[in-house]
């Protein structure tokens, strides 16, 4: 619908989109800042304390996302403490690893501490603006600002940060850029925790990606390489599995993860650039209350920063370099739309 005939069915277009602030009001997410954007059926909500990570997102009243049992929560004194960060990771749509670390805890040959899945998830944003409005034809939400990852002495890194979609597309468009605003070279590991959750994802519901190889992370994961592609039903105490998948691209890098309901008929899409995330990781718990599949685009392996000290490959950004990443989310409806999916699937595998 053109924008002239929309304005004659509403009065306010916040009857249909908009991007408001809000404050949470209890609990562990007492006071924390956030925006809510609604765009027609699709709504998700960016914490502004955050990071602006995406903590919820549902299409037509349905959930996609994972919420762990911690529940919403602020920053709290244990967020970035070693493994206790896991009594903080709320899962949400997607958090931001890094950047000093990503994925286990780490302890630097200097001593240093690195914590689980690194400090940038819990990086209030700066500069934060939340806006609606016409672009020519295009009804355009956005939210956009920065975080700063920094010690006296130590690191000066600068995330600049922007989420978009426009009214009556299904689409979520993140781009960030990573600024070295220090004057040495620095470690910059980057992922992106992307994580399905029920109703969405329940027994059955599958993925397509384009894989032409897949290592299981250790040996508990290797008995269940066999199912990597298939959501089984929870069952009580069942140990999480961690898959490593190389993917193919196209010739400009561009590749994608689906996660896909057949009987909905429903499908959630992940578009990234493999020049940018070489890496790609598949987290699947099939556990009683931690049911979840994860999608973990990522520039650096899942072994985290250890791993990669000791190869003498770890990620560096140069004194004031900048890296581009941008990713779009996508929801899909409909036979003909996951028939799509499986046919550009079949083309990179080609």
């Amino acid at each position: 619908m053109k924008k002239e005939e929309l304005l004659r069915h509403v009065g306010s277009m916040q009857q249909v989109a908009y991007a408001r602030r809000l404050t949470f009001g209890e609990g562990r997410s007492r006071g924390m800042e956030a925006v809510e954007v609604k765009n027609g059926p699709l709504r998700y909500t960016v914490m502004a304390d955050k990071c602006l990570d995406i903590c919820e997102l549902s299409y037509k009243g349905l959930t996609i996302n994972f919420l762990s049992k911690p529940g919403l929560n602020g920053r709290n004194p244990f967020d970035t403490h070693g493994a206790e960060a896991q009594r903080s990771i709320m899962g949400g749509l997607f958090f931001t690893c890094g950047l000093e670390n990503i994925c286990a805890p780490y302890t630097g040959a200097d001593g240093k501490e690195y914590p689980m899945h690194g400090r940038l998830r819990t990086t209030p944003a700066e500069h934060l603006c939340a806006d609606a409005g016409w672009q020519g034809e295009d009804y355009v939400l956005s939210v956009s600002g920065e975080m700063r990852e920094a010690e006296l002495f130590g690191e000066n890194l600068l995330l600049r940060r922007s989420i978009t979609s426009r009214y009556g597309e299904s689409e979520i468009r993140l781009v960030d850029e990573v600024i070295n605003e220090g004057f040495r070279e620095e470690p910059m590991m980057l992922m992106y925790h992307c994580n399905m959750g029920f109703p969405f994802l329940r027994e059955g519901v599958r993925l397509i990606l384009p894989t032409e190889k897949v290592t299981p992370r250790e040996e508990v994961s290797a008995g269940h390489q066999e199912g990597w592609a298939v959501m089984d039903a929870p069952r009580d105490n069942e140990p999480e599995y961690v898959f490593l998948h190389q993917l193919r691209a196209g010739e400009n890098g561009e590749t994608f993860a689906a996660v896909v309901d057949d009987e909905r008929e429903i499908a959630f899409e992940l578009c990234f650039n493999r020049r940018q995330l070489p890496y790609f990781m598949e987290w699947k718990s099939t556990a009683s209350g931690d049911y979840v599949i994860g999608l973990e685009p990522s520039n650096s392996a899942v072994y985290g920063r250890g791993y990669h000290e000791e190869r003498g490959d770890l990620h560096r950004l140069p004194p004031q370099g900048c890296e581009r990443v941008e990713l779009v989310f996508r929801v899909h409806e409909g036979a003909e739309a996951i028939r799509g999916l499986e046919q550009r699937c079949r083309e990179l595998m080609a």
